[in-house]
């Protein structure tokens, strides 16, 4: 591995081409290296995981109006291919950006996919829809999506390891828009220099701010990603026609690092793997065993833990007194009372407001001993009166334990837990912690391929017919095999009547 400095130019000093950031990222993404079988093993993993919580997604309204947005923009029977929609008929497709738009929103929805968190923050199973919509329009195999796949994910984690976008307020998508036009141009083989110009457009139009994720927090928290899928395929559409892009895009006078970053002494050192160097950083991101945002998922495990001691307070929620969750610096003031949210105690806040709750997580975690994907974030549990009292006494603190835990660049050493310390009327003392989550691969119960094709088999009861089941998750276990035509049925029609909003409406312009 290597350290890439990235720092701040004037424009009379001439920055060459070969050490700019993204020229790095496009030989990273072009190179020509053995993709590992615990790697493979990972990338069908994640499909499989995509898959299951965009299904259990389906219907749900914002994933509705991604679908039907996309249906107005379908590739006719006998012309030329397009790209299918999770849950409709192989047979209807439509463009590529808007598969991945429809689909992204779907993967992103229900906040149960992977992550990986550095100095910043990462869904890097966002970069899966893009790629496979564009595989599926242009034909590509499941090799050459394979490809792709490990790129993107390599791409975002050195990003996300090296530059810190949440200091400066700016959403994490412009992290991955680079990733996933890296990982096009790896899947479609494009020339070096196609993907460099790709990267430098979609880094110029993916920067956010963060306003998505604070205060009252809205659908869109699922369309960015999705968001960033369509505008990095435009990208490398436009690359590929000779169109080139604001360079250097990471380094310049007037760029990112110098006015949406640390500014003119912006300096970063971004880590990317030696020539011929294996791309394993799949390996180093992790799923989601519940439906909530990263940072609570240990706190949810942990909750379940607490709960067998609940004859402490004998099983009366209103004999605690409060409950105080030392953790990071991130997860205090993300998803914590640092972030000074007053939605965050809100019972009629969005679902999307919820899950960026940890009080209100570890509340109901606790009052439970179960998280549900649907029940645990209904308008009724969130009223609940004992729910809400509980709810109130609960507050984070940073650590600093558990914030060097956070930023710990041994992955065995990483950290995103905390502890509990819940305090009785009587004054007893009851207090536990838990570094990472259960199905965290250094945690009680690692996922692997089994848990992944549970998980799906549980979002998708119901919904999937069991034939319809076996052939896609058999098709992810071939996936470096995968013929185009094959490629073009790596997805899960749903059994009639199952998927709503599947007509084009006119409820909009398209």
């Amino acid at each position: 591995m290597q350290l890439h400095q990235v720092r701040v130019y004037p424009s009379s000093e001439q920055l060459p081409l070969q050490v700019q950031l993204a020229w790095k990222l496009a030989e990273l993404a072009t190179s020509e290296v053995e993709i590992e079988a615990d790697v493979v093993q990972m990338v069908a993993n994640r499909v499989i995981d995509n898959s299951a919580v965009a299904l259990a997604a389906i219907n749900r309204p914002p994933v509705c109006s991604a679908r039907t947005q996309a249906l107005a923009h379908p590739r006719p029977t006998g012309g030329p291919r397009g790209a299918t929609l999770f849950g409709l008929d192989h047979a209807r497709q439509v463009d590529a950006e808007w598969a991945a738009w429809a689909n992204g929103t779907a993967v992103r929805e229900l906040d149960m996919h992977d992550t990986y968190l550095a100095a910043d923050y990462s869904h890097p199973g966002d970069n899966i829809p893009p790629l496979i919509a564009v595989a599926q329009q242009c034909g590509r195999t499941g090799g050459e999506l394979l490809r792709g796949i490990v790129a993107a994910y390599e791409v975002q984690i050195a990003l996300v390891k090296g530059i810190c976008l949440h200091k400066h307020k700016k959403d994490h998508i412009a992290h991955l828009c680079p990733a996933q036009a890296a990982g096009l141009g790896a899947m479609l083989s494009l020339p070096t220099e196609v993907v460099h110009q790709a990267i430098q457009q979609a880094v110029h139009v993916s920067f956010n701010t963060r306003q998505s994720r604070k205060g009252e927090i809205s659908s869109w928290k699922a369309y960015a990603p999705a968001h960033a899928g369509k505008l990095a395929i435009e990208a490398v559409d436009r690359a590929m026609r000779g169109e080139r892009s604001p360079a250097p895009i990471y380094e310049g006078e007037d760029s990112v690092l110098a006015y949406m970053l640390d500014g003119p002494e912006a300096c970063y050192e971004v880590p990317l793997p030696e020539p011929g160097e294996p791309l394993r950083a799949i390996l180093e991101s992790y799923t989601k065993e519940h439906s909530a945002e990263y940072q609570s998922q240990a706190l949810i495990d942990l909750a379940f833990r607490l709960r067998q001691q609940s004859d402490a307070w004998d099983n009366d929620w209103d004999n605690i007194e409060r409950i105080v969750i030392e953790t990071s610096h991130h997860t205090h003031y993300v998803i914590g009372t640092g972030s000074g949210d007053p939605q965050k105690f809100d019972p009629q806040a969005s679902r999307e407001t919820l899950d960026h709750s940890v009080m209100y997580i570890f509340a109901v975690a606790l009052q439970d001993g179960r998280w549900h994907h649907v029940e645990s974030y209904t308008p009724q549990r969130a009223a609940r009166p004992d729910t809400v009292r509980l709810w109130c006494k609960i507050e984070t603190v940073e650590d600093s334990r558990w914030t060097e835990s956070y930023h710990a660049a041994d992955p065995a050493e990483k950290a995103f837990g905390g502890r509990v310390v819940i305090t009785l009327k009587s004054g007893e003392v009851v207090a536990d912690e838990m570094a990472v989550a259960n199905a965290h691969p250094a945690g009680a119960r690692p996922f692997a391929r089994d848990d992944y094709v549970g998980k799906f088999d549980v979002l998708s009861e119901q919904l999937v017919e069991p034939a319809q089941r076996d052939r896609f998750v058999e098709l992810c276990s071939r996936l470096p095999e995968l013929s185009s035509e094959e490629l073009g049925q790596l997805n899960v029609p749903l059994s009639p009547g199952k998927v709503q909003s599947d007509q084009r409406d006119t409820r909009g312009i398209f």
